[in-house]
């Protein structure tokens, strides 16, 4: 820690849990501390030993146009990482430490009322140009921005690429599925809101979602 400088005991993770600041690094230090305490904290706990945070919650409304229906459903190709559940209903996201690509693995399950839940897996990793990619399998993955909108964290995607071992192909603009928006607001009393959006430049909002999370217990957390 720099002299004079002091971190207020609410700004860091639990006793015994190891300090984040990959994600604290991504943002001017002034922006940072717009951020609500509560956000602060659940981007600043890093996982250790196997150890995951299980946020329960449900998704509110989801909803796609055409397009963006027959894309969720082309992706599935890739291990579908679009909604393919288009109802409201109870939902799970855990966050657990990559060991191998020195990141975060979250997972979403969303619950359907017939048939085994989708779950949806990608990896956070603090790498390229950026500071921030997130890979959502079979090679696919996105360099995402960070930045701080209204006392909320919002992650936006840059542009696409497709690794092939040891190759990186950039996807051109024009085959993009469109833009990815991830916002995380905190609403009190240890709630978060989760929304995403795809926007197409040609067609529009082809997906969006929103979803509201509860904080784990203190026991569990």
């Amino acid at each position: 820690m720099r002299a004079g400088i002091a971190i207020r005991e609410d700004h860091l993770p639990p006793r015994g849990a190891l300090a984040d600041l990959r994600f604290r690094a991504l943002l001017p230090a002034a922006h940072w501390a717009e951020l609500p305490s509560a956000v602060r904290l659940r981007f600043s706990r890093r996982m250790n030993g196997g150890a995951t945070v299980v946020y329960r919650g449900e998704v509110v409304d989801v909803r796609a146009n055409r397009l963006g229906w027959f894309l969720s459903q082309a992706a599935r190709l890739i291990g579908a990482p679009l909604p393919l559940v288009f109802r409201p209903d109870a939902a799970v996201v855990t966050v657990t430490e990559d060991a191998v690509g020195q990141g975060q693995v979250w997972s979403r399950i969303y619950v359907r009322k017939n048939g085994f839940p989708q779950v949806i897996h990608s990896a956070k990793r603090f790498a390229g140009p950026t500071g921030l990619e997130e890979h959502v399998g079979a090679g696919v993955g996105m360099a995402l921005t960070v930045t701080v909108e209204n006392a909320a964290l919002v992650f936006r995607s840059v542009f696409y690429f497709l690794d092939l071992g040891p190759i990186r192909l950039r996807v051109p603009r024009w085959a993009r599925p469109g833009d990815l928006t991830i916002v995380h607001r905190d609403l009190g009393e240890g709630c978060f809101a989760f929304t995403l959006a795809l926007d197409h430049p040609a067609f529009g909002r082809l997906i969006a979602q929103d979803a509201v999370f509860h904080d784990p217990p203190a026991a569990e957390a």
